[in-house]
This record gives structure tokens, sequence and C-alpha cells, in this order.
């Protein structure tokens, strides 16, 4: 086996896979059968004898990406996972074969300094204080603070978790108290309600806000909900606005649900895991006016910044809050010791954690602050073209005016014909678009990610649909 051999193999594959994607030779999306897949890819075999290397594993290789679904294909529109940059591939490569788990300094320096400098850049887009590199171990100090986590289910949980222990500080040892409720929207994503799941509060602690009929919190019915939920004996541990939603990507109204929080000393937190990239865009940030409000935000780079899977921001206006959420004992790392970086251990539940900056730095650094402030720009713009050529499709319709990259838009007919539309396009494996439900009807989804993806292809999908239905 040599590295530099089978590594030529990989990225010789991977170099045909990427001009067969972004020039449509392949279809974007082909599902065979799991037993297929695994007796073509020959599994149990490799498992058994290994070996894999050379010839066998280009083979393996070639089989292996006919079966991926391709997000480098331009018609791939379907999900909140961006169409990555090829550095941030190659930062995998890296973190992956230097293998350093960087939640410890000693264990990652170069890794933790580039978390640290990533977290104070996305502080400062945000408006809030950067932590500084010198007395950052000073709790009296108020500043911002942050860590980077494998997704935006762990990080509305490590926030909503230095909510509680705003709240309940005795939560970690005495467990959460009963009283305890979070605020959120009905759009409000799922990782919400399993967070309050882990956490031991329960379903029924997650209550929802009024919302307008897109699904959007009404800020002015906010005091009568908080004022209700007071007289039952709850108290809010955390208020949940969307930035965006993840069905229609509609945002919240920030700024005033923000005010009300900061008056009732709530904890405000939004989730922007896919919406917060619209900070970068000059044209965009205003849909989060008000964000220095919020006590928290999580901010995903690996759906609006081309960034590989996953990595995703969790930030906090005070350090101490999330230097608090989490408390531990470990001799064999929690000691007293020389310390010329700094350890993000005791700010995620990561114990191993890998390096995610890298991919993040390596795509930031390859194209810029303003070339992925553009790619922000563009996509959104890709919506708002796309909803007004659908909108003037006699039998086509929008579900709302798009507020960022998604679009929801259905052709006349019932929800059972939407479904069969999107199956039948995934069948043939020229689009691939998914579905959702929006004010009680059943619509088809475009998320646009890739940076090639142009009108031509939504009016060739819109013509493909057609000839579907017709």
């Amino acid at each position: 086996m040599s590295f530099l051999s089978d590594a030529e193999i990989v990225i010789t594959a991977l170099e045909k896979y990427y001009q067969e994607s972004i020039s449509r030779q392949k279809p974007v999306i082909h599902q065979a059968p799991l037993e297929t897949l695994a007796s073509d890819l020959d599994l149990d075999t490799h498992i058994n004898e290994g070996r894999l290397s050379g010839e066998r594993l280009a083979q393996f290789l070639g089989k292996y990406l006919e079966s991926t679904t391709r997000l480098l294909h331009p018609a791939y529109l379907a999900h909140q996972v961006g169409t990555s940059h090829y550095a941030g591939a190659l930062a995998s490569l890296i973190d992956g074969f230097t293998n350093n788990p960087m939640a410890i300094y000693e264990m990652g320096p170069g890794a933790a300094s580039i978390e640290w400098t990533l977290i104070n850049w996305l502080l400062a887009k945000v408006g809030w204080q950067p932590q500084p590199l010198k007395g950052a171990s000073h709790t009296d100090q108020i500043f911002g603070g942050g860590v980077l986590t494998h997704g935006g289910s762990l990080a509305n949980l490590t926030a909503l978790l230095a909510a509680r222990g705003q709240v309940a500080p005795d939560a970690w040892q005495e467990g959460s108290p009963g009283d305890l409720v979070i605020l959120t929207p009905a759009e409000s994503h799922y990782s919400i309600a399993r967070a309050a799941g882990i956490m031991g509060l329960g379903r029924t602690a997650v209550r929802s806000m009024a919302v307008n009929d897109c699904g959007v919190v009404v800020p002015e019915k906010l005091p009568d909900t908080y004022a209700r939920l007071k007289a039952e004996g709850k108290t809010v541990m955390a208020v949940v606005a969307n930035g965006c939603s993840t069905a229609a990507g509609l945002y919240d109204p920030i700024r005033k649900m923000g005010e009300f929080c900061n008056a009732q000393q709530v904890w405000f937190h939004i989730d922007g895991a896919h919406g917060a990239s619209a900070l970068l865009s000059d044209q965009h940030k205003e849909r989060l006016d008000g964000v220095e409000l919020a006590d928290s935000l999580i901010w995903d780079a690996h759906k609006l910044l081309r960034t590989p899977s996953l990595c995703t921001a969790v930030l906090v206006k005070d350090h101490r809050t999330i230097d608090r959420a989490f408390q531990q004992e470990a001799s064999y790392i929690f000691h007293d010791k020389d310390q010329p970086g700094f350890d993000f251990i005791h700010r995620t539940v990561e114990c191993t954690k890998a390096g995610l900056g890298l991919k993040w730095f390596f795509v930031l650094s390859a194209l810029g602050e303003q070339g992925l402030a553009k790619h922000v720009d563009d996509q959104y713009e890709r919506a708002r073209q796309a909803y007004d050529y659908i909108e003037a499709q006699p039998e086509f319709s929008c579900a709302v005016a798009p507020q960022s990259n998604i679009l929801c838009f259905r052709i006349d007919g019932s929800d059972a014909l939407q479904m069969e539309v999107r199956g039948k396009l995934i069948a043939q494996g020229d689009f691939y678009l998914s579905t959702t439900e929006f004010g009680g009807r059943r619509y088809l989804r475009l998320v646009f990610n890739h940076p090639d993806t142009s009108l031509d292809d939504i009016k060739r999908l819109i013509q493909r649909i057609r000839d579907l239905v017709n």
C-alpha cells in the first residue's frame, strides 16, 4: 500500500466525479436498493479480506461514487446541505490524516487556534465582543464565546443548556426543575424538542408562540403568552426565534422579540443554523436586524457557506454562560497545567472533537469573505428569480415570497399529486427537490445552494413537471 499512489487514485476519481456532476452527465440522484448496493460494492469481501488499495480501491471507488447523491450537480435542489467547495474537502483530508482531536489545546494547537479565530470572526459579525487572546480565563470579564460542533442539533442543545444554567444553576447536579418551559415558533426545528427531551424537560415543556398565517412569530402577542405561562407557575427558560425557518426559510421579527426578552431578562436564542449566513450580506443582513440582542445564536457553515458537513458554531454573548453549561471531572484532562492556548472541551457535548474549523477556514480563505457573501446573495437572488417565474405560470403557485434561498411551490392539484410528482422526478434522476407542509398544504420545495444552478434549470424543471402531469 502507498499513501501517494492511493491518494492519486482517489483524487483522479473525484475529479472525474466532479466533471460528470457539474456537466450534468450523470443523474443527480439514483437510489438502488440497499441489498443491491451491498452486493455491488462487495462489502462483505472487503471487510473479510482487507487490502482495499491500488486497483481494488479504484474499482470500489468507481462503484461507490456511482451510488452517491450528487450534491455537485446543478439540479441538486433538495435539502439544506451545501455544495461544498473543494478547499473544504482538502481540509477534511488533512484533518482526517492528522487526526488531532482539538477539544484540548495540547491535542491540536493549530486547529484550536483556527477555531478560536473563526469564533471571534463570527462574534464580530453578530455584534458581540470577541474573546481576547490574553486574559481569556478571567471569568469576571464579559465578552462573547463559542465553539464549533457537529451540526445544528448539538448546537441547539448546547445553547439551551447554557440557558438552563442561567435559570437553574443547580440543574446539572439536581436535575431540571419541573417548571421550566421553552417558547418556540410552531415551525421551529425538531432539534429544539429533542433538546428538551434530552435535558429532561419533556416534550410538553416546548410551548408554541402565536404566529401569523406564514408561521412567523407575532411579537405583539408574546407578552400575553409569557404572562399566561407565569400565571401557570412556569419559568420561561428560553425564547427561540427562527432565523430562518426550515420549511419555508422565513425569518422571525428578531428585534422585537429580543427587546421583549431583554426587558423580562429571559434568555433569547436564535436558531440561525440556515439563515444566519445572511449576516455576511450587506443586502440581506437586515433579515437578522436585532441579532445583537440575543443571548445565543447557532450558525451552520455546511448549509450556505460551502463547507463540508458538519460544521456549526454555537455563539453566546457572554462567554461565562457557555463555560458553565457543562460540569465535569476527569483527572487525566482537567488539572493544573501550563496552558499556552485554550481548551474548548468544557464548552461542548463532544469530548473528542474533530478540527471542524479547518474546513470552514479553508473555504473562507479560498473564496474570501466577499466571495462567501456573494454566494449568499446569489442563492437568495436565485430563489427570488424562481419565485417570479413560477408565479407567472398559470398552473403553478408559490406558498410565500422567499426571504432566503428556500422556495416552496406547487402545481394545481391535490397534496398527493405533489408527492407523486416528486417521486417521478427522483425516479428519473434529472432533478432532486424536497417537499414540505406549509399552511396545511403540501408543497414542493427548492433549496438553492449550487453556484451554477440557474433560472434555466428552473424553467426545465417546470416543463418537466408539466410533462409528468399531462
